[in-house]
């Protein structure tokens, strides 16, 4: 249940984080009000989310789901990964979307064929942060997420017990639980190396 968390975390802030840091980078929507509320989701206790949310899933019964603590960690995960990506969108050349826009395609098709690729490496990186930040979390999972569908570091933590700690068990879940993290890390290596520009002008 923490890996479908952390992908459907990672998939939807990915997605909504490239295009809104795009348009805050290209065309400065929401200007210094947009990137302030950003800077503050990150400094937010997450306590202060949690009565917010166990409403929600109380009034469109939800309880018992898995949808109010992915909700929650989508609410971290995002604003990082649009924070992250703003600074790599202004420093890639607007003129390649002139440029691309001159030769036929749409404002869309330029987005996603010439000035996507540019940023792929950084959004491999975003995509893993995120990934590691969803993972970690234990304060939501502990208090949003259902017990038969406790997530890893909850579960990992029970092992702690009035009888003593078993580090036998609790060894292994913490290896179990750092696999995907390589694993994640692994498959996008090739991308966090690149350089800036490898197939931008290629549509």
């Amino acid at each position: 249940m923490t890996a479908v968390v952390a992908v459907t975390t990672v998939v939807v802030s990915i997605v909504a984080g490239t295009m809104a840091s795009y348009a805050i980078s290209r065309y400065r929507a929401g200007g210094s009000v947009t990137r302030f509320g950003m800077l503050a989701a990150q400094v937010l206790p997450p306590a202060v989310l949690v009565f917010p949310f166990l409403t929600m899933a109380y009034t469109l019964r939800l309880s018992g789901t898995l949808i109010p603590v992915t909700l929650a960690h989508i609410s971290f995960v995002l604003p990082f990964v649009t924070w992250f990506l703003i600074g790599l969108w202004e420093s890639v050349p607007a003129s390649l979307e002139e440029q691309a826009r001159v030769d036929g395609l749409t404002r869309f098709g330029a987005f996603n064929k010439v000035m996507v690729p540019q940023v792929l490496p950084g959004i491999g990186a975003a995509a893993i942060f995120g990934f590691i930040l969803s993972w970690n979390d234990m304060f939501y999972g502990l208090i949003l997420a259902p017990n038969k569908n406790q997530l890893l570091p909850v579960a990992i933590s029970s092992f702690n017990t009035f009888r003593g700690v078993d580090l036998g068990t609790m060894s292994a879940a913490i290896i179990i639980s750092i696999v995907p993290v390589v694993i994640a890390a692994f498959f996008v290596q090739r991308r966090l190396i690149q350089g800036m520009g490898g197939g931008a002008v290629k549509f």
